[in-house]
């Protein structure tokens, strides 16, 4: 296979998806279609990340039955090419906030098990001052800082949105002080990006997509970033969780709710700072029923979040367009 060219193939394609770091462009070939990962280079790193994807898919690929087979790495330039998981994207036909298919539950909760299972020796080596195993307080720092930064790399800029949005000036400080109240749990590898569009559903099995945010840290924290993403209806959420309880060690799901609750407040919280960040790029090259969209989420999430923060759920698409409008506008873009 001349993997250079393939690459050229997928760079000079009009078709591919992307998120917010790569860009994934199917190419039939010879021996069958594979997808192409190529980095966007202009990307804001707004999450942490310790480990390469071609390293992490290396490593689980003894233990997990449905992450794409990794079929080459190049290093410059630099790209992945992936085994083509053939199927339709969850959030296709069942987007955040509705009920999944009964099946995908399971999926979910199987992928922990396998995840917890991966011995600390087999992963890619950690960054030195990475928290020890079970060290929940430090983890839960690590994650905060990087939230920190994100807003303090953007508070000028964002401003007047951030304080018309109810965003407090210090964001986390109410997580901060609860931190040290985390229960120890062994470390374990996570995917800790477990959403909708990151599941592909064909004849009725679910693939795991998009592993480039894979960390070693506190099994809980998978739990929570899941439920944040998906949104699910209550009593799926209710039965992940159960299920996950007996599935899973009974070391990695020790302690009370409140840890739970502690890495949804602090998700909840990151998601409106980033996410006030990158919609409102998006909006500028958006057409109306995709900015209508946006808005909708947007605002959802501040909600969400300012009920963290103790503050009354306001937003609306209208007010959040309205606040937006000025930041959007020097992007030739007007509400």
């Amino acid at each position: 296979m001349n993997w250079l060219a393939l690459y050229e193939r997928a760079l000079g394609s009009g078709e591919s998806a992307a998120g917010y770091y790569n860009r994934n462009v199917g190419v039939l070939t010879g021996e069958g279609r594979v997808n192409v990962r190529i980095p966007l280079e202009a990307a804001d790193t707004m999450d942490v990340r310790v480990w390469r994807e071609e390293e992490v898919l290396s490593c689980v690929a003894a233990y997990v039955g449905r992450a794409p087979g990794l079929r080459h790495v190049s290093a410059d330039p630099r790209f992945q090419v992936h085994h083509f998981v053939e199927g339709r994207v969850l959030d296709g036909f069942s987007p955040r906030g509705s009920a999944v298919p009964a099946h995908v539950i399971g999926d979910v909760v199987t992928l922990m098990e396998q995840l917890a299972r991966i011995p600390r020796e087999k992963t890619p080596p950690l960054p030195a001052d990475w928290p020890e195993s079970g060290d929940g307080a430090g983890f839960g720092r690590r994650l905060a800082a990087l939230t920190q930064l994100v807003y303090d790399t953007h508070r000028c800029e964002y401003a007047a949105v951030f304080e018309a949005f109810g965003i407090p000036a210090e964001p986390l400080a109410v997580v901060e002080p609860r931190w040290d109240t985390l229960v120890s749990r062994p470390f374990v590898v996570l995917h800790s990006d477990l959403h909708r569009k990151n599941m592909i559903v064909a004849d009725g099995v679910t693939w795991f997509l998009d592993w480039e945010l894979a960390l070693w840290g506190d099994p809980v924290y998978e739990l929570a970033i899941h439920f944040n993403k998906m949104d699910y209806p209550e009593e799926q959420r209710a039965e992940v969780l159960r299920r996950w309880r007996e599935r899973l060690p009974a070391a990695c799901t020790a302690g009370p709710a409140a840890d739970l609750e502690l890495y949804l407040a602090h998700e909840r919280i990151k998601s409106a700072i980033v996410d006030t960040v990158r919609y409102s790029k998006q909006l500028a090259g958006a057409g109306p029923a995709e900015r209508d969209h946006l808005m909708d989420r947007l605002a959802r999430k501040l909600n969400v979040a300012r009920a963290v923060w103790g503050e009354s759920p306001e937003m609306t698409r209208d007010r959040v367009a309205r606040i937006l409008a000025p930041w959007v506008e020097r992007e030739s873009w007007t509400p």
